[in-house]
């Protein structure tokens, strides 16, 4: 196959590249990041695979549509994993425009040039966010109904939803996952993992927001990926797959666990801050169908994965 990776060039698709490139999964003969390098791409984040042979890069934004046919012309693609989307809350919440450009009419160009060409596989990759927010109680499942409650988690919403009407009416090959909060190497350092960890580095104080103790499920990106590459050669077509960490931590105990690493205290450091707009309490998805019918489980747990982050942020900065 002629696998297209759009924002590879991001936290989540630069390692979902490298995992296909370094378990030389033979059925990929080339590998083609799609990537605009807007706020959360770098091209540092392909450094370490860009000189492998099947790896291909080409810097063109998903709005542009004559350039993105011109991408699938030039290098046959047939297979699609779609990843490229704006995804910080808080920038959605100043200026939602963006996310718009990006996560829907972005999403929409994209399947109707794989349609029109007749690729056989799509996999689109979104967040559990589209199901609003949960209670004490309840997780996220495959069959919960939407509910986002923010300018980012509404673009996502809109997104599913297009990549499940051009499978219902087009016979589009596509499926569709929903993950719980990544973290790990190359996330983007206004993200809140790698926020606390360059403060720390930096001495600076780390902004929680409220009373720190909104809830979510945490996923090392590298089992992410693992899961994002099941759904994509196995999953059922026309269906969704919940991927979760089972792996609940209020965003103080985070902060606390990654203190903990670095032997400091962390009363020493937070700074509580007013809380943000629309902030969901909790987030958790039930991944019993992944496990089930995909036979895929999470495998890092929070304190290996943190561990892993930690050292790479470390060795860059």
């Amino acid at each position: 196959m002629n696998l297209l990776v759009t924002g590879g060039c991001g936290f989540i698709g630069s390692n979902f590249i490298e995992m296909i490139l370094q378990t030389k999964r033979e059925s990929v003969s080339r590998v083609v990041n799609l990537d605009a390098l807007t706020y959360a791409g770098s091209l540092d984040n392909t450094k370490d695979f860009i000189d492998d042979e099947r790896y291909f890069f080409e810097k063109v934004n998903l709005c542009d549509v004559s350039q993105v046919l011109k991408v699938f012309k030039k290098h046959n693609i047939t297979h699609v994993v779609h990843l490229a989307a704006e995804s910080h809350v808080d920038n959605s919440i100043l200026d939602p425009s963006a996310f718009i450009d990006s996560n829907v009419v972005g999403t929409f160009n994209l399947l109707k040039i794989s349609h029109e060409l007749k690729i056989k596989r799509f996999h689109h990759v979104s967040t559990d966010e589209v199901y609003g927010e949960l209670g004490d109680t309840g997780k996220f499942h495959e069959f919960t109904p939407y509910d986002p409650r923010n300018p980012y988690s509404a673009s996502k919403a809109a997104s599913d939803f297009l990549v499940r009407s051009y499978f219902h009416t087009y016979g589009m090959p596509a499926t569709i996952s929903n993950c719980s909060n990544n973290y790990g190497p190359r996330q983007h350092e206004e993200k809140f993992v790698p926020k606390i960890i360059m403060s720390i580095m930096n001495k600076e104080k780390i902004p929680l927001y409220g009373k720190g103790i909104n809830v979510r499920d945490w996923i090392y990106v590298r089992d992410h990926c693992e899961g994002l590459w099941r759904v994509f050669e196995d999953g059922v077509l026309g269906q969704t797959y919940c991927i979760g960490g089972d792996c609940e931590k209020r965003n103080i105990d985070v902060i606390e666990i990654v203190c903990d690493l670095f032997q400091i205290r962390s009363a020493d450091y937070i700074e509580y801050v007013k809380d943000r707009a629309g902030h969901d309490f909790r987030y958790a998805i039930d991944n019993k169908k992944m496990r089930e019918k995909l036979d895929w489980e999470p495998k890092t747990s929070f304190k290996q994965g943190i561990k892993k982050t930690i050292e790479w942020y470390h060795e860059r900065h």
